[in-house]
């Protein structure tokens, strides 16, 4: 590479709206007259977020299989793949990491800094908040719908950022965003708090600033691998491909919030804490997007389609399901309620590349802390551990 590449990596719990700021910054970069590449991350492959960000127009790479982490050599290789696809290597780069790891500064941060400093100029680690889930780990509330072990995860991910961006400040009234920001001072001092709307684009200004920063030395704090490992494994993952058939014509951004509403109320039924179901449906050249972030919140149209999928047509969709709860059942909870919001509109439906696990246990390529006594990571493989 002949110019060192700005690597900006912006973390946070599963759902805390990873995928819409990254699309946005994209947007403000490229603002800037700066080429922007973006690298998405997952347990499995067929990831809502990287239709989403292509849909933008935007370079998108994959690393699948396992976190940054445990991927360290295919992130590499795959931001070098997006330098060598354009007519000139990108200025910036966006990774996305699963919302479930941790441990990234000791794990991909610093690696990239000291082992890669003439490719990439490191940018700080942001890690956004998602309100909800986050006020109450943080607060010692309790009530998550999570257990001990995965809201482990959410406060080390917080207490390794270089800032804490706190995400739907368009959504809350102003004394509960008060509230919250005082508590991350309070439970994380020390670090930049910024206010902001990945929706809107509130605060954004604010964002640029500290991305623009020098990063510092990084934060590792001290971090119980078994603990972290199995509050991931705690978790359900589904990914899969539904193929729908129309019979009549119907609106493809109104099947979208029919799949993942009729989710939320099946998880409910079970007790199980979604912790996010995302849907993006293709059609017609147009693509939608539909989320639901934690089982008490309203399911969302991100993108809107504004597609009608005439009768005798098909339409694509992908979806991401991130669950307090077991796989076997997830993936029955999907198959019936896709199927039932097919039927209700009169369309067929076949489900394919389908994947539905817990995730192993991390076992990172590096890990460079301040701590000089070697860290016992694990004696078994990295990656998904298929249900």
């Amino acid at each position: 590479m002949s110019h060192r590449i700005r690597y900006v990596m912006v973390g946070g719990f599963l759902g805390a709206g990873k995928t819409t700021t990254l699309g946005r910054l994209a947007a403000r970069y490229r603002e800037r007259g700066q080429t922007v590449g973006v690298v998405t991350n997952d347990q499995a492959e067929g990831l809502v977020d990287t239709a989403t960000l292509r849909g933008q127009g935007l370079e998108v790479g994959e690393v699948a299989g396992a976190c940054f982490c445990c991927q360290f050599d295919n992130l590499v290789g795959t931001v070098r793949a997006l330098a060598e696809r354009g007519a000139a290597p990108p200025d910036v780069i966006l990774a996305e990491p699963v919302g479930s790891c941790t441990d990234l500064v000791a794990t991909v941060i610093r690696p990239l800094r000291e082992l890669f400093a003439a490719e990439f100029d490191v940018a700080p680690y942001a890690v956004i908040l998602k309100p909800g889930h986050a006020s109450k780990v943080l607060s010692s509330e309790g009530g998550t719908g999570f257990s001990p072990k995965a809201e482990y995860i959410l406060r080390k991910q917080l207490e390794e950022a270089d800032a804490v961006l706190i995400n739907r400040v368009d959504e809350l009234p102003a004394d509960e965003v008060q509230a919250l920001e005082e508590l991350v001072r309070r439970e994380i001092p020390g670090k930049p708090i910024v206010r902001m709307s990945a929706k809107t684009g509130a605060g954004f200004d604010r964002l640029m600033e500290v991305l623009d920063g020098e990063a510092g030395a990084g934060v590792t704090p001290e971090l119980d691998y078994d603990v972290y490992a199995e509050g991931e494994a705690e978790l359900a993952w589904y990914n899969g491909t539904a193929d729908v058939a129309a019979a009549d014509a119907f609106g493809l951004d109104a099947l979208l919030t029919d799949v993942i509403g009729r989710m939320k109320e099946a998880l409910a039924e079970q007790n199980d804490e979604a912790a996010h179901l995302k849907a993006v449906g293709v059609a017609d050249g147009g693509f939608g997007v539909a989320n639901l972030t934690s089982g008490d919140g309203p399911v969302t149209l991100s993108a809107a389609s504004d597609r009608t999928v005439p009768a005798g047509g098909a339409a694509e969709l992908i979806l991401n399901a991130r669950v307090a709860g077991d796989p076997e059942r997830l993936t029955a909870l999907v198959h019936a309620t896709v199927q039932a919001a097919c039927e209700a509109l009169g369309a067929g439906v076949t489900l394919r590349d389908e994947r539905a696990f817990r995730p192993g246990r991390p076992v990172p390529t590096h890990r460079m802390t301040d701590d000089p006594t070697p860290t016992a990571l694990a004696s078994t493989p990295a990656g998904a551990a298929s249900a």
